[in-house]
């Protein structure tokens, strides 16, 4: 068909969504209270920013950024505090730890995908630090494997959160 008989509309680009963050197959997407509140809230904003939009392609990347949290919100799987151990790493726990040659404590929490953020000192369950704290209590000394190679790792205190 020639480009002359084409609505001016429907000649818009697809919008690209970039995913979510990733989320390994067959891994529960578990999250904290703190981080489902996070995906709820963003779910609203997402909501109004749709609704109040006036064109279409705008609309269009929402909805597709919607169906995304919407997916990540249904599969989530929220462990509150009463399920998180108080004297080893676990999901959830906040663990202050020296790590490699630092003389300088750093503290981090294990947390779901979508909620870590290294910036704010969250890291993901899935990553290989959490892995190899996962189960270490505090006071012990031992070596993990690290992308970057074999790191010391001594763990200082471990705690949960007190409020969402």
């Amino acid at each position: 068909m020639s480009r002359g008989f084409v609505k001016e509309g429907d000649q818009e680009e697809v919008p690209i969504v970039p995913p979510r963050a990733f989320l390994p197959a067959g891994i529960p997407n578990y999250v904290t209270s703190g981080g489902m509140a996070a995906l709820l809230k963003e779910k609203d904003d997402l909501t109004n920013q749709r609704d109040g939009s006036k064109e279409r392609v705008e609309r269009n990347y929402l909805n597709a950024k919607l169906s995304l949290l919407e997916e990540r919100i249904l599969t989530a799987k929220v462990i509150g505090n009463e399920q998180i151990p108080e004297d080893k790493v676990a999901f959830g726990t906040i663990v202050t730890l020296i790590l490699g040659e630092r003389s300088k404590p750093i503290t981090v929490q294990i947390t779901g995908v979508d909620e870590a953020d290294i910036t704010k000192g969250k890291i993901s369950f899935v990553s290989p630090l959490s892995k190899g704290l996962s189960g270490h209590k505090a006071g012990e000394s031992f070596s993990i494997n690290l992308p970057n190679g074999p790191q010391k790792i001594h763990i200082i205190s471990i705690s949960r959160v007190t409020s969402v």
